[in-house]
């Protein structure tokens, strides 16, 4: 592991993904590595059954999720920050979690993902997969799987 320069570190900000995070934090400091924070707004479903939510509706959904997302990362930037002197940039970005992790492991050059083992999906994870499994078996790089 002594090529690490880039960390991507997905976040729900579940409790395992916290821990992810700090894991992420100590490897960085000792390898001098930047973290790349990213949470992905799932898409939502517009329509189910017979009921859909207007297109108006949806895109306020999506704009407040995403400034509350910014909030949520800036603050967890700021401990690490301020705490490790670590360099740590930040996005939110739309689409399948699984898909845009990936995505931005080959952007960015990406050495190691560092991801929680679980997330905030509760049983839906059990019967479709998590995507930490997801990202273990398609990672172009190693991955740290954290667990509580």
């Amino acid at each position: 592991m002594s090529d690490v320069k880039n960390i991507l570190v997905p976040t729900d900000f579940s409790e395992y993904s916290d821990r992810a995070l700090a894991q992420a934090a100590d490897i960085a400091g000792k390898f001098k590595a930047k973290i790349y924070l990213l949470h992905v707004i799932d898409d939502l479903q517009q329509c189910a059954v017979d009921y859909c939510i207007s297109e108006e509706v949806m895109e306020q959904v999506r704009q407040k999720s995403e400034i509350t997302s910014r909030e949520k990362l800036q603050k967890e930037v700021d401990k690490i920050s301020a705490a490790k002197g670590i360099e740590v940039v930040f996005d939110v970005k739309v689409g399948r979690p699984y898909d845009v992790i990936l995505e931005e492991q080959k952007s960015n050059k990406i050495d190691l993902i560092v991801i929680g083992s679980h997330g905030r999906t509760g049983l839906i994870k059990h019967l479709i997969g998590s995507v930490a499994e997801k990202i273990v078996r398609h990672a172009g790089c190693p991955v740290l799987v954290v667990r509580a």
